[in-house]
């Protein structure tokens, strides 16, 4: 399964790569074809305003992977760091930064997302804000508790032992064995990511038109009657969306195999 999750992954990540670099629509631009069918000059036809569905579909997915690395990467940063700092240091230090970490964890995460999009506005930037806002706690929560795990290992402690301070020792001994767990959690919750930016578009308050989302390309087509003539136009994106979190989900299983220390 993780062999051919990687498989689908690839090809969807190429398809949402090229095919908008040699597509002659533009995904924002009308064509004078409405609802047409699967033709030879539009492989997946066009929707009700007349865009391309094709272009549209690779267009929203470069978005939503995107998204999706982006936040992943924001939340490694934020949380790996909170959690890096809380689990060595202990302490005072420990309580406040987790305590920071229990309030975050008492809203939704949805509803959190919904809140932040809803005051600051939809935009793209504002939905990096949003999504790595509730996404950095639970990445904090696995880095601290592995970071206390570590800290009383001999390893730590010989190089306190000859002096090394504490930033090189969190990242030249510590921060290098949470590198299998953080990979794991990253791989499984780019997929979450994704989740959360479609829900949001397919609410109004993320991508906004004439940009495409696999969310948004669902949305617009159900508040209207021409998914009855055209269901194509709902399943392309929620079949892209549901392919590329299964992809996800298979790889992250694998390497969470792959990577356990028991198995090793």
């Amino acid at each position: 399964m993780s062999a051919i999750g990687m498989v689908v992954l690839g090809l969807i990540v190429l398809m949402v790569v090229v095919y908008p670099m040699i597509s002659p629509y533009s995904y924002a631009r009308q064509t004078s074809d409405i609802l047409a069918p699967s033709s030879a000059k539009h492989w997946l036809g066009t929707d009700d305003i007349g865009y391309d569905v094709m272009t549209r579909l690779c267009v929203g997915g470069r978005i939503s992977l995107f998204v999706g690395v982006g936040v992943e990467s924001i939340i490694l940063v934020v949380g790996g760091l909170i959690g890096l700092v809380a689990g060595y240091r202990g302490g005072w230090v420990d309580t406040a930064l987790m305590r920071v970490t229990d309030v975050m964890f008492a809203f939704p995460d949805v509803l959190l997302a919904i809140l932040i999009m809803s005051v600051r506005g939809p935009s793209l930037g504002n939905l990096f804000i949003a999504l790595s806002v509730t996404g950095w706690p639970a990445l904090a929560r696995l880095v601290r508790g592995q970071a206390m795990s570590l800290r009383g290992r001999e390893f730590v402690e010989a190089a306190r032992a000859i002096g090394l301070r504490d930033a090189r020792i969190l990242w030249r001994h510590i921060a290098p064995n949470l590198l299998s767990a953080v990979i794991v959690f990253c791989t499984i919750d780019i997929a979450g990511v994704i989740i959360a930016e479609s829900t949001l578009s397919f609410l109004g308050i993320g991508v906004q038109a004439p940009m495409p989302s696999w969310g948004a390309m669902i949305s617009s087509v159900r508040e209207s009657d021409y998914w009855r003539l055209r269901p194509g136009l709902i399943l392309y994106p929620a079949f892209c969306l549901s392919l590329t979190v299964l992809s996800l989900n298979f790889i992250g299983d694998a390497l969470r195999d792959a990577l356990d220390p028991r198995k090793l």
